[in-house]
């Protein structure tokens, strides 16, 4: 992936697929093309099917979601993708019918899912095209509602419709001319709980967005006693941060066995690259050292949030640590002090939300570096530039993502580089 021609071609948003159990079932990647002349498709599917690969073994039956709607009149797809599954399936909403139309010729695979916008569904001369897609197993989702009912041979191609929050107009009088009535709906276009929980009870099956929204976690007078798992992690953080013995560390670590265990597990995760298995605290600091380990335990803390939203929010923080140490890691590999704080602050961009308390709390008693600390508190510094930039990316905004790239003086091959590493990375983690 390193020189792919197709990473300069276009410029890549995602954004996540998150079922009632609030569990992230699918990647949605937003592929824009850069240039009007076109975009090698054929080559972008294949890149695609290298970072996603299909499900090895046996079975050759095609990779679908399950997601139950409300009522047991609407279609359900057969199979299954579970939440952290390497294979979980990837929708793909390429912008553009050009692009759109030399993707399905080339038959995408079926790991990845095709939405295709309504006009397009409702267009006899794509017809042929999707029968041959449905055919060869491909997962297609019907983006917007057709003007008019679908041709018989047509709608049945359809696993999902995919409706925006605005349009939305399910349990309305005018549901019963739905043309799509019978298949379930995915909703698009969410930006916070309230709008997660309002499709959820008009009958979606699963929605694309960030639950988390953009206004800031407020102060409140009601707040209790910081969970034992955060104490435990923050003073160890504190702990690696003034590199005290690793006796004392272990100690702390002891009052949290359960933390302990997942600490374990991600620095034996295939993410972490170790060619021996850790066994104890000891062992990690011996072999990684105060400044790697600092990382994880960010992972950690993140980890140890709860609530509805915690799982789709940790989804966000973990992605964009890796993608900002991707782009660290572009602008000069050896700098392993920059990659490792660039990391923190992706992750600790989200803590507000995912701890429930205001940033500006959060970032006083953060064991991070100045430079983080600016970022997260919006004061400027060498990283909020590159943490708009994920920003941007997360809200699949091409004038936004443009905007934030020339600020950094990036191209599109490095940031699409870097979120392909991260997102890639990221599914070993789950």
């Amino acid at each position: 992936m390193q020189d792919h021609p197709v990473l300069g071609q276009v410029a890549l948003g995602y954004s996540p697929m998150i079922d009632r159990q609030r569990s992230v079932v699918a990647t949605r990647l937003t592929v824009f093309p850069e240039q009007p002349e076109g975009v090698d498709s054929a080559a972008l599917l294949a890149l695609l099917a290298d970072l996603w690969p299909p499900p090895q073994g046996p079975s050759t039956a095609p990779l679908k979601l399950t997601l139950r709607p409300l009522d047991a009149g609407r279609s359900t797809p057969a199979g299954a993708a579970a939440p952290g599954n390497p294979h979980a399936p990837v929708a793909l909403n390429l912008a553009g019918e050009q692009l759109l139309t030399a993707a399905m010729a080339a038959e995408p695979g079926p790991q990845l899912m095709l939405e295709v916008p309504a006009f397009m569904a409702g267009d006899p001369a794509h017809a042929p095209a999707l029968r041959r897609l449905h055919a060869a197993g491909s997962v297609l989702l019907i983006k917007g509602r057709p003007l008019a009912p679908l041709a018989a041979d047509v709608l049945p191609c359809f696993s999902h419709a995919i409706v925006d929050d605005a349009h939305d107009r399910r349990g309305t009088a005018g549901e019963a001319a739905n043309p799509l009535r019978h298949i379930s709906t995915i909703q698009a276009g969410v930006r916070d709980e309230a709008a997660v929980a309002g499709a959820f009870q008009r009958g979606a099956v699963a929605v694309l967005g960030w639950p988390f929204g953009d206004e800031p976690v407020l102060a409140t007078t009601s707040r209790g006693k910081a969970a034992l798992d955060v104490q435990v992690v923050m003073e160890l953080m504190d702990g690696v941060e003034h590199e005290r013995p690793v006796n004392q560390l272990e100690a702390t670590l002891k009052r949290d066995p359960t933390l302990a265990f997942r600490l374990m597990r991600y620095l034996n995760s295939a993410a972490f690259g170790l060619r021996v298995e850790i066994t104890s605290f000891h062992h990690a600091l011996m072999l990684l050292g105060y400044q790697r380990l600092k990382r994880w335990l960010a992972l950690l803390l993140a980890s140890s949030a709860k609530g509805q939203n915690a799982g789709s929010t940790l989804f966000a923080a973990v992605r964009r640590g890796l993608i900002m140490e991707e782009l660290a890691k572009q602008q000069d590999a050896n700098d392993s002090e920059a990659r490792g704080e660039m990391f923190i602050c992706g992750v600790f961009s989200l803590l507000d939300r995912l701890l429930q308390q205001p940033m500006g709390e959060l970032v006083r008693t953060l064991p991070v570096p100045e430079r983080v600390q600016q970022a997260l508190a919006g004061e400027g510094g060498p990283y909020l530039g590159h943490l708009d930039l994920v920003r941007a990316i997360e809200q699949e905004s091409l004038f936004d993502l443009r905007e934030a790239r020339e600020r950094l003086m990036l191209g599109p091959r490095e940031v699409n580089r870097a979120l392909l590493a991260a997102l890639s990375t990221a599914r070993q983690l789950d």
